[in-house]
């Protein structure tokens, strides 16, 4: 390093953001994440031997992915190379494999190769990786937000372990908006700064459990604030609000919070609580879901958790999703909230499931035949086929309905609907019970 390149590095050390300044270089030093570093637990004491295998860390935004790689980079006595695949090649993987041989072969030093947003590598440069995980040339560490399970290689996978790292606390939140404010080595501790216990609650709770959204408002707000008289910066609420304005939903159309945030919405549905069902739908609007999308799942629920228990749900879903298509938002959050409290709050049944569940079981297992009386007569010669003899019309009998077998007579007996006794079917199910005493 000649005294340009160290010049610019300190520069780029002094310019960068508090986050960055305050990441930690002991696993001591590290708030959150208790589940899987308390000194009880496999990373924990993977780190300290220094016996680290491959490994996925997998979490949102702001939960300490690249600060645990900065952590092992600090404890490791391993090369550390990190690659953000957001820009790398296969130039730069094949110049840190040849290094990694090199280091191991003449060393034998072990190479820690770190790769941010590893699930933007492709499939190709993935399976590059492979087989020099596989040979102990590299030990991978990969960070994502994405779930590993749809981004990341099967093979890459069963040679790493997982390890999901959860949304901060509160807590845990204020105490690194306290150390922002108050650290002289690392944080803005000689800018002779206060928080207020208020301000910091707040950060704290808006901040979503991402830490970098607090600590970048704690940095904003100490160097945009008049110091007071008394000669020290004062961040209360009003200077906290102003530097963050808006929580931060975590939620990725394409990934893991989009699976998670229609499969609670649904299953709030189906659990009749209409006011967890309009969160989730506020929550998939805020983040900009496809407002098709919803009403698509609307109408799936409103056959599979309703069905004839109220058979308007269906109706109600189907005319909301032709409605928002035509008005569009922000007026079709409306349409959608009405017909997702109607949902919720119908008497449930999933007889319409078991129905066709059970047919399509007996569709695979048997050979069937139409009964010939039911058999098409609308052409010439059909009864000397004896097709359609016999055949009762049943608006020729009281009620509509004249008792004459319909099912195939390999499966002739079987039940397929059994209606509930929610909402309209117990009608049904009364109705049923009437005709066929």
């Amino acid at each position: 390093m000649d005294l340009f390149d160290y010049a610019q590095e300190k520069n780029l050390e002094k310019e960068a953001p508090l986050a960055l300044k305050l990441r930690p270089t002991t696993i001591e030093e590290v708030v959150g994440q208790r589940h899987i570093l308390s000194e009880d637990k496999l990373l924990y004491r993977a780190i300290k031997a220094d016996k680290l295998q491959s490994v996925i860390f997998y979490g949102p935004p702001g939960t300490g992915k690249t600060t645990l790689a900065q952590v092992i980079a600090h404890s490791t006595s391993a090369q550390f190379v990190r690659i953000n695949a957001t820009i790398a090649g296969k130039k730069d993987m094949e110049e840190m494999v040849a290094k990694a041989k090199e280091n191991l072969g003449a060393y034998g030093k072990r190479t820690i190769a770190f790769i941010d947003e590893i699930h933007r590598f492709n499939k190709g440069q993935q399976d590059f990786l492979l087989p020099f995980v596989e040979d102990g040339t590299i030990i991978l560490i990969g960070a994502t937000t994405e779930n590993p399970y749809f981004e990341v290689n099967p093979a890459l996978l069963s040679r790493s372990i997982i390890f999901e790292l959860k949304p901060l606390s509160k807590d845990d939140i204020k105490t690194l908006v306290y150390r922002a404010v108050n650290d002289e080595k690392k944080g803005l501790g000689s800018m002779k700064a206060r928080i207020t216990e208020e301000a910091a609650d707040f950060l704290a709770d808006v901040a979503g459990g991402d830490a970098r959204n607090a600590l970048n408002a704690v940095e904003l707000g100490v160097l945009t604030t008049k110091r007071s008289d008394d000669g020290i910066i004062h961040i209360t609420l009003d200077v906290a609000s102003e530097c963050i304005q808006k929580r931060v939903v975590h939620y990725d159309k394409g990934g893991d919070n989009h699976y998670d945030t229609i499969s609670a919405f649904i299953k709030s549905m189906r659990g009749s609580d209409p006011d967890a069902a309009v969160f989730y739908l506020a929550k998939m609007l805020s983040a900009g879901e496809d407002i098709k999308f919803i009403a698509r799942r609307m109408m799936i629920c409103a056959s599979e958790d309703v069905g004839n228990a109220d058979p308007m749900a269906i109706t109600v879903a189907t005319s909301a999703a032709l409605a928002v298509e035509r008005v569009g938002l922000p007026e079709a959050q409306i349409i959608l909230s009405q017909a997702v409290l109607y949902i919720a709050t119908a008497p449930k049944s999933n007889s319409a499931v078991e129905a066709i569940f059970a047919a399509n079981r007996a569709v695979s297992n048997n050979k069937t035949t139409v009964p010939p009386h039911l058999q098409d007569a609308h052409y010439k010669g059909h009864e000397s086929l004896d097709r359609g003899i016999g055949y009762l019309y049943a608006h020729d009998y009281p009620n509509h309905y004249v008792k004459q077998q319909y099912m195939p007579p390999e499966i002739d007996g079987q039940v397929f609907y059994e209606p509930s006794d929610n909402g309209y079917e117990k009608q049904i199910k009364s109705w049923l019970k009437f005709i066929k005493r």
